[in-house]
């Protein structure tokens, strides 16, 4: 038997448990001991949690932070939140494949005009939401109209003005600009039924997706259970349990067998469970150092009537930020700090289609100090450069909760220590590190399998143009690569806007961020648990793992 089939009964009494399990490592039998409950979902987990073959059926731990505060709310935060996925209860128009190409879900076929305003949708005719009610272009013009307007959506479909539908099957999306990056979100956005949409509708969705929303235990669980309804290929895996736990508590469920896939970070990557492997995926999620471009002084406009503080009198140089970007030692970075898990970031979107060649720059601590010293930035008794009576220190903040990045801070301070710069690492809550992120480089995480990110750090009013670098060079280029009708032809106008020759925020050029590496996605795995072709993961432990989840398997 199994490693699998043996621990059914255990993991059994996770399905039907209440709050007990959820942060010990004796998770089972606490489980067991709830009894069973009406979940969220509406649905009882006890007299469900039998009726499904033990071998089609998977218990996944994520970090409490991937739980959707607001539940299963495509208009909220489920699958375009920050930690972008395919939104598995709801179907989308269309998807992307492992090569992140667009395949069509909803959407038998799409086109876009000449001019780049208006995006037509044909629809399939044989989709039916999970209360029965047939799904039509009306319920897809409701949801990105919904979205639109929506301050609680997470993602940008400002440049939409308005979806119509045509007819039952039909759908066009009048835009204000050109903007074809608008089908990456698209791929990620699940429609909503406009009859069924309300107040709760996150705690109980409505859907046409692989998955039903089963039960949710809200700071525990949430269950998942195959749609026999949906119109595409029947998913493999029957019953999908997601327990929210934190690091410490999902590597205890691992060590007693009672889940079957849990997060880690590299720094517990040397232990070993019997029954599981540890596996590596790659990913698109780069760790990257914002480098303000302007003298201080200055002031960046946010949201409502919110104005930073903007500019550092030190990265102002571009020398100095040419000096970080080129004097890191990315594969240090990755061995000290990552334990081997990782691999260099040269720009966030590393090896995606988009990505230019321009963006690599070779370990050179030497180039890097003469860099300094050619721009006036002279050594000190200490060992700092000073420019004008200015010395080369600043500081560089991190979420204080992560333990990945607070290493990486310090790691990289020391290194820069090495070129004569005095770097601070300063640890804090994002509430703490917002007021400074435009006045001093903040390690980031970001990462997507889109090129929409590009635009928002690169843009000059992007929000997330924290080196406040402005080019109408940039723009320009990033402006062309979104009017391409065809996703292929904006490929060179991304690369363009990172070095055009003349301008562009490579290192050659404006140098606006020193990137320093792409964490590897760890999990601990249960032998004999086969997760499928795992698309390249975006930024965040999370839902992007369990994107393809109806195509796992046991052997």
């Amino acid at each position: 038997m199994s490693a699998h089939h043996s621990d059914t009964i255990t993991r059994r009494c996770l399905l039907t448990g209440t709050a007990a399990f959820a942060a010990t490592a004796a998770l089972a039998s606490a489980g067991c001991a709830g009894g069973s409950g009406q979940g969220a979902g509406g649905s009882s987990g006890s007299a469900a949690a039998d009726d499904v073959d033990p071998a089609r059926q998977v218990i996944v731990a994520m970090s409490p932070t991937s739980e959707p505060a607001a539940g299963f709310d495509p208009l909220v935060s489920w699958g375009c939140g920050e930690h972008v996925h395919e939104p598995l209860i709801q179907s989308t128009l269309i998807t992307t494949d492992a090569d992140l190409a667009f395949q069509g879900d909803l959407a038998t076929s799409w086109e876009c005009s000449e001019d780049g305003l208006t995006w037509t949708f044909s629809l399939r005719d044989d989709v039916a939401f999970s209360d029965g009610e047939p799904l039509s272009a009306e319920d897809v013009a409701f949801t990105v109209n919904s979205a639109v307007a929506s301050d609680t959506f997470e993602a940008d479909l400002s440049m939409v003005d308005e979806a119509v539908a045509l007819d039952g099957a039909t759908v066009e999306l009048h835009l204000n600009k050109p903007y074809n990056a608008l089908l990456y979100t698209l791929a990620v956005l699940g429609i909503v039924p406009a009859h069924a949409y309300g107040e709760g509708y996150g705690a109980a969705p409505v859907g046409s997706g692989r998955y039903l929303l089963e039960r949710w235990d809200p700071g525990q669980q949430a269950i998942f259970r195959a749609n026999s309804s949906y119109y595409g290929e029947a998913p493999r895996m029957e019953r999908v349990v997601v327990v929210f736990m934190d690091e410490d508590a999902a590597l205890a469920a691992v060590q007693a067998g009672e889940v079957d896939i849990a997060y880690a970070y590299a720094t517990h990557a040397h232990q070993a469970f019997d029954g599981f492997e540890l596996v590596s995926y790659a990913t698109v999620d780069s760790r990257g150092i914002s480098l303000p471009a302007v003298p201080a002084g200055a002031t960046k406009a946010g949201q409502g009537d919110a104005s930073y503080a903007a500019g550092n009198d030190v990265t102002c140089d571009v020398a100095v930020r040419r000096a970080i970007i080129m004097g890191l030692d990315r594969d240090r970075v990755i061995e000290h700090v990552l334990e081997g898990y990782g691999a260099p970031a040269f720009s966030v979107s590393d090896g995606m289609p988009w990505s230019s060649a321009d963006m690599e720059v070779a370990c050179d601590p030497e180039g890097a100090r003469a860099l300094l010293d050619a721009a006036g930035w002279v050594p000190g008794d200490d060992g700092v450069r000073a420019k004008d009576g200015l010395r080369a220190a600043f500081d560089l903040w991190y979420a204080s909760d992560d333990s990945v990045r607070q290493a990486m801070a310090y790691e990289v301070a020391d290194q820069l220590a090495q070129l004569g710069l005095e770097v601070s690492p300063r640890g804090g809550s994002w509430d703490e590190i917002y007021p400074h992120q435009y006045e001093s480089p903040v390690l980031w995480g970001w990462g997507s399998n889109s090129p929409v990110e590009v635009y928002a750090l690169n843009y000059s009013t992007g929000w997330g143009n924290y080196a406040c670098y402005e080019s109408a060079a940039i723009d320009g280029h990033l402006d062309d690569a979104l009017a391409q009708q065809a996703i292929e032809d904006s490929y060179v106008h991304w690369q363009l806007a990172a070095w055009d020759g003349e301008d562009g925020f490579a290192p050659e050029g404006a140098a606006t961020w020193a990137w320093v590496a792409n964490v590897d996605h760890l999990y601990f795995k249960r032998t004999g648990l086969d997760v499928a072709e795992q698309k390249p993961h975006p930024h965040g432990h999370g839902w992007s793992l369990v994107n393809n989840v109806d195509r796992w398997s046991w052997a």
